[in-house]
């Protein structure tokens, strides 16, 4: 589990702290200086890393080489660097780790969304979601690698789990007052309850 003030402090706000703790659960550790080496897509044994030193020095020798993921959020190594002395000792810092994974997932899961059309559907949002996973631990989607991608820049909201819990047949007070009766005095205010349409909560016209 994820500490709240990590993710307050560090994660890409765009994406709920409620999914932040799911993709990290899915695809990253709770070790920050964790290096996974997968070469031709199997996986090599590298030292466990006890100092960040450690753990940068097993990402520079194979980065380039070897598909490497380091960090809580096993970020890939390696994007948008030219040269060893390009991945930076933030990579291992959880941080700055859990800021980078977080943008880059939330690019991942836009490039989905807008893939399957950006439905709004909550039904349709877990099958995204465990494609997103996919697409960020093999790197593709689609033909598409995902990470250089182009990030399509459209919001995608999760389904929250309040509307997923709520009873069916339940409604907020607006939504069951008629639009058209508005208390007219701070008199009427205590009044106004009187004036709700309990027939559509009943499910009668």
């Amino acid at each position: 589990m994820l500490d709240a003030a990590l993710i307050k402090e560090c994660a890409d706000p765009s994406l709920k702290p409620a999914l932040i703790e799911q993709f990290v659960m899915a695809a990253g550790t709770d070790d920050p200086l964790a290096v996974t080496v997968k070469s031709g897509g199997r996986l090599i044994l590298v030292p466990k890393a006890r100092t960040a030193d450690e753990a940068m020095a097993i990402v520079r020798q194979f980065a380039g080489q070897a598909v490497v993921r380091v960090g809580l959020t096993q970020f890939p190594a390696g994007i948008g660097a030219k040269e060893a002395t390009d991945l930076k000792p933030g990579l291992v810092d959880s941080c700055q780790n859990l800021r980078k994974g977080t943008a880059m997932f939330g690019k991942v899961l836009r490039i989905v969304a807008k893939w399957y059309g950006n439905p709004t559907s909550k039904d349709v949002f877990p099958q995204i979601f465990d494609d997103a996973i996919y697409a960020w631990k093999t790197g593709e989607f689609e033909g598409v690698s995902v990470f250089q991608a182009e990030d399509p820049g459209i919001p995608i909201e999760a389904p929250q789990k309040s509307d997923e819990t709520r009873p069916a047949g339940s409604m907020d007070v607006e939504e069951a007052t008629p639009k058209d009766v508005q208390p007219e005095t701070v008199q009427d205010v205590g009044r106004a309850g009187m004036r709700i349409d309990l027939s559509r909560i009943s499910g009668q016209q």
